[in-house]
């Protein structure tokens, strides 16, 4: 296991887009600058999309600004539609845009306030723009686990969804726990079935769990071959809809961890991953009425 590698996704963007509380542009410019420093592969750091959709995040381009960039550790900025693409694509500075496709019929409408079909038209035509513009596409699978809605869901549909995002030529896809729902098998089968069915995609996952069950997660996906993780610092974030302040992404630190326990290779460095945990503590902390 020694000569196993992992790529790390930091996601601030997920951990702050549904606080009820602003945090100050220039703190956030701190804490993902620090970010930058710890040797991530990848920071989701922002989003594209209407104020009035996520105004936690409206501004993302003046935190763009700001950033001190390197070579190791790459920028992700989440869209919407192909307007919010076409805006991230004006910047060079970012290397991968994301994408949120449901499998979940009912979720893509409140997410996206389109259908799964034309959601797939979305992927194209962004796909198309990612390509003239020398940027990635990650498209992130939500619901991959199941929905709460009562949805048609299995392990086909997901690999048929998959499939179909893959013909398109997006090359990074992330089976996405959306609200936490899934159990261990349920990240075993799935991984079990996309992994070996698209041989030439590179199949990620952002989980989203509580404190007593990522590990049983994580562990289901690696087993399965998964080597593409997302993760936000002390677990903050998640889905709105999960309704349980419990169910956040999974937590860097419990990651980092996992991954020493299996001597696995990052280029993460501790005395800096230890400070950023730090800034995250008292970031994510709701300021004090006055």
């Amino acid at each position: 296991m020694g000569n196993e590698r992992v790529e790390w996704i930091e996601c601030p963007r997920d951990a702050m887009q549904g606080l009820s509380w602003f945090i100050p542009t220039a703190q956030k410019i701190a804490y993902i600058n620090t970010l930058l420093g710890v040797g991530y592969d990848v920071i989701d750091f922002g989003s594209f999309v209407s104020p009035k959709a996520i105004p936690q995040l409206r501004d993302t381009a003046a935190v763009l600004s700001q950033l001190e960039l390197n070579d190791r550790t790459k920028l992700l900025a989440i869209v919407a539609n192909a307007r919010g693409a076409e805006d991230a694509c004006e910047s060079d500075e970012i290397s991968y845009l994301g994408f949120p496709f449901s499998i979940s019929e009912t979720f893509q409408q409140r997410n996206t306030n389109s259908s799964i079909e034309e959601s797939l038209q979305s992927v194209e035509i962004i796909q198309n723009l990612c390509l003239r513009h020398h940027k990635e596409l990650v498209v992130y699978i939500s619901m991959a686990f199941g929905n709460p809605y009562g949805d048609a869901w299995n392990e086909e549909i997901a690999v048929k969804w998959t499939k179909q995002i893959a013909s398109l030529g997006v090359k990074t896809i992330a089976m996405s726990d959306t609200v936490g729902l899934a159990q261990a098998a349920d990240v075993k089968k799935i991984f079990d079935a996309v992994i070996p069915s698209l041989p030439q995609v590179k199949i990620g996952a952002h989980l989203h769990a509580s404190p007593d069950h990522w590990k049983s997660k994580v562990t289901a996906a690696w087993d399965s071959g998964c080597r593409r993780f997302d993760s936000a610092l002390k677990g903050y974030g998640g889905c709105p809809m999960a309704e349980d302040v419990l169910v956040g992404n999974l937590a860097s630190e419990n990651l980092y961890q996992f991954l020493n326990e299996r001597n696995v290779k990052s280029s993460i460095d501790p005395s800096q991953f230890a400070h950023a945990l730090m800034m995250a503590s008292a970031i994510f902390q709701e300021p004090l009425a006055t």
